[in-house]
């Protein structure tokens, strides 16, 4: 490969890539957000019983900050081979190439995913508080929802992100959780 790989986190990518990285950056990504609008059957969640997992959905002028990866020289074919078994699991995200503007100006091209809103998985209309009900008693295959939720509320934080959706939705769950 040519050119470097480029890849865009803005969930559980940010705290557990699962791929080698030779550089990684705060990135800005224009037209999307992040959002809490994907169920989920696999990772953190069950067919009878969906979490929600965090997905870009269509923001028109919105933009989401997150962390784009510039994946190791020489892995990235096995890089490309594991998001997408991780990442397409049920067909609810689609794989883009957009730009995006790295913390010292620089703009790459980078792989991304973000939600397919005719997937039946969509669920982007639920409220804050529907949205931290589900999440309080969600487990799937890769663990507890409140894991993945609390997981990248808090590297958001360490690396100077702030989403006040999901600082929210961190401190609610936690109340939801803790028994008093």
């Amino acid at each position: 490969m040519n050119t470097p790989l480029w890849v865009f986190g803005y969930g559980s990518l940010i705290w557990n890539p699962e791929f080698p990285v030779a550089e990684q950056q705060i990135a800005r990504l224009d037209g999307w957000h992040r959002s809490f609008c994907m169920r989920s059957i696999h990772h953190r969640g069950t067919e009878t019983d969906p979490g929600l997992v965090l997905a870009l959905d269509a923001a028109g002028q919105g933009h989401c900050n997150g962390v784009a990866f510039r994946v190791a020289p020489g892995a990235e074919a096995q890089t490309m081979a594991d998001l997408r078994e991780r990442e397409l699991v049920s067909s609810a995200y689609l794989e883009i190439t957009s730009e995006l503007i790295l913390h010292d100006g620089r703009a790459v091209r980078a792989v991304t995913y973000v939600v397919d809103r005719d997937h039946v998985q969509y669920c982007g209309d639920l409220a804050l508080e529907e949205q931290a009900r589900i999440i309080a008693r969600a487990v799937g295959g890769r663990g507890p929802n409140t894991e993945y939720l609390w997981n990248t509320e808090a590297h958001l934080r360490e690396i100077g992100l702030h989403d006040p959706d999901l600082a929210w939705l961190a401190e609610r769950v936690r109340e939801l959780t803790d028994p008093v």
